[in-house]
């Protein structure tokens, strides 16, 4: 007996999802989650503040990044909302004429949350390397870590893997250094309580 084939999800169905749902097509599936949580809300933002500080943005240099918050980009099929991503100026010297980016970013970083976590380790870092971008970086602010990846020969390449009470200096942003602790504006659960005054 044939097996009825699995309906491909289409942008009508994404267009179709609530405002307050971050909406994916990831290998033919609707995939929604919610917002991220405080903790990893906050930690997106330190990051972002971090690096736009810290690295040109400056329309005149070739070298400068532009940073963007969960923008859609569409690769092919595959519809992604990344966190955060970057890409260098002279990739994206014009703004995008489409509300979507076809444009693969030249970095991506993915806020793990327990909503995500799976998607993000799994189909959409796949999807991040067939298309081409070239660093990834995975943030786990309930396990207080962060992993920097390179795409190299279309797999990932783990470069470090900072903890807690470390410094970041991880490519492409090796020559910003940032302690990890910088991003996480809560105490650390793991951390003993401080004595009462």
């Amino acid at each position: 007996m044939a097996e009825a084939a699995v309906r491909q999800a289409t942008y009508a169905d994404l267009e179709a999802v609530p405002d307050h749902l971050v909406a994916e097509i990831v290998d033919g599936a609707l995939e929604t989650h919610g917002s991220l949580p405080p903790v990893q809300g906050a930690a997106a933002f330190s990051l972002a503040a971090i690096l736009g500080a810290h690295t040109s943005r400056r329309r005149d240099d070739p070298d400068a990044w532009i940073y963007m918050s969960k923008p859609e980009l569409r690769f092919g099929p595959q519809v992604v909302v990344p966190d955060l991503a970057g890409w260098r100026r002279e990739r994206m010297p014009t703004e995008p004429e489409d509300a979507f980016i076809e444009t693969s970013p030249d970095w991506v970083c993915e806020i793990l949350s327990p909503s995500t976590i799976r998607l993000d380790r799994g189909r959409k870092r796949r999807i991040y390397g067939e298309a081409g971008v070239k660093f990834l970086w995975l943030l786990d602010s309930a396990a207080g870590t962060l992993e920097g990846f390179a795409l190299a020969d279309g797999r990932w390449l783990l470069l470090d893997t900072v903890l807690r009470g470390e410094t970041v200096a991880i490519p492409p942003f090796d020559a910003v250094p940032f302690p990890l602790d910088d991003l996480f504006p809560f105490a650390d659960p793991a951390a003993p309580a401080l004595p009462e005054t």
